[in-house]
């Protein structure tokens, strides 16, 4: 068949569409293989147990954490024996000893066989969450990634003391309890790395830690360590000509992690609906995650409501400033009003209350709270990421 020069030409304009479509589509790859631990093999049974999440494992004798929803409570999601977590994705995610001092604890480490070997000289975005468990005596900095050609692998309980190939980019105390932190930057491979491995590959006097102040309402004693679980694992290929895309991670901005609280004055000999009406719960900058406190109060409010059954409950819902501005360009912290609802109304849900007594009513930051004018900046919106309640 002879073609004509129109068709030859239309074949020609296609095929490079068509190869940098391919292109396009083979750099969103991503190379860790159940980088969110969705995939179990086997029944878990307690802790120490990563091997279950293939290709996951334990680089050294002391073996990493999978939390999963389970009977066994601690290796249970999102409560477990250390703290409570939701998952960044799905349902489970990892855990890893990050620092103890002196080495009391020994750190641990997950390690996963990659889908394809890095290519020299190819640019990688590399990025995963973490976050501080709440009975962590300590947080640190140095969490990081690992890309080898061979894996690591000892029966020792030991540290693996390594050059990381990549770090937070600020080198930052992962402190935050309430909220997922991201380590996020680029990799330059040397060719043929064919193993990722998280943890601290920094000797513990190179590493900076800090003492957590433990949650006094929080009975279980805190670990020696600082505990971190690990979820949302990406490696994909990127092209020089593009950014590796860390969300709100930045050099110039640093996000409050101040969350206010405020003690209700109650009393069992006040009518309920005031009893409730004085409840606030607060929440970390960009989270809708419920604090210890939170819970509380909600156990008290999901207490009344069983006792007075006709009550209904208006759930108002607060962002604070620099939230209403990050969300013109930054996805993740929009809507939080309506997101710090919805955990409420979850929570509620969960303690027997029927959605159909509430009523959400995001307001964002258009009814801010009451404050001084000696409050700093900082302050101020702490104060304004609440929920607030009303009986109807």
């Amino acid at each position: 068949m002879k073609l004509s020069t129109k068709t030859i030409a239309s074949f020609f304009v296609i095929l490079p569409i068509a190869i940098l479509s391919f292109s396009l589509h083979a750099q969103e790859e991503n190379l860790v293989e159940n980088g969110s631990f969705e995939n179990l093999e086997g029944k878990l049974k307690a802790l120490g147990c990563i091997d279950n999440a293939k290709p996951w494992m334990s680089p050294t004798g002391a073996r990493a954490d999978i939390f999963t929803p389970s009977k066994v409570l601690d290796i249970n999601t999102p409560e477990n024996k250390y703290g409570k977590e939701d998952a960044k994705e799905g349902k489970n995610y990892a855990g890893i000893v990050g620092f103890s001092y002196g080495d009391a604890i020994p750190r641990t480490y997950i390690m996963a066989h990659l889908n394809t070997p890095l290519k020299k000289g190819m640019k990688y975005c590399v990025k995963f969450n973490l976050s501080l468990a709440e009975l962590s005596k300590y947080a640190s900095n140095k969490i990081g990634v690992k890309f080898s050609e061979k894996q690591f692998g000892t029966d020792s309980k030991t540290s693996i003391i390594e050059k990381t190939d990549v770090l937070d980019r600020n080198d930052k105390v992962f402190n935050a309890v309430y909220n997922w932190d991201q380590v996020c930057g680029t990799y330059y491979a040397q060719g043929g790395e064919k193993f990722i491995t998280i943890g601290n590959f920094t000797s513990n006097e190179n590493t900076k830690s800090e003492k957590i102040k433990k949650d006094p309402k929080v009975k279980a004693a805190q670990v020696s360590a600082a505990y971190y679980y690990i979820d949302n694992i990406t490696v994909t290929m990127i092209s020089d000509d593009f950014a590796c895309d860390c969300g709100n991670q930045s050099d110039e901005v640093s996000y409050s992690k101040m969350i206010y609280q405020k003690v209700a004055n109650t009393n069992s000999s006040m009518p309920a609906k005031d009893q409730i009406e004085k409840q606030n719960s607060y929440f970390a900058f960009g989270g809708d995650k419920l604090t210890p406190d939170a819970n509380l109060s909600l156990d008290l409010i999901a207490s009344l409501m069983k006792a007075n059954t006709s009550m209904k409950l208006e759930i108002t819902g607060h962002s604070d400033a620099m939230e209403e501005i990050l969300a013109t360009d930054k996805p993740e912290f929009a809507d939080m009003a309506s997101k710090r609802i919805s955990a409420v109304m979850k929570y509620l849900v969960s303690k027997g209350i029927p959605e159909s007594k509430l009523i959400a009513a995001p307001v964002g930051n258009s009814e801010p709270a009451e404050g001084t004018e000696d409050d700093e900046e900082e302050f101020k919106n702490a104060k304004n990421r609440f929920v607030s309640y009303k009986v109807r």
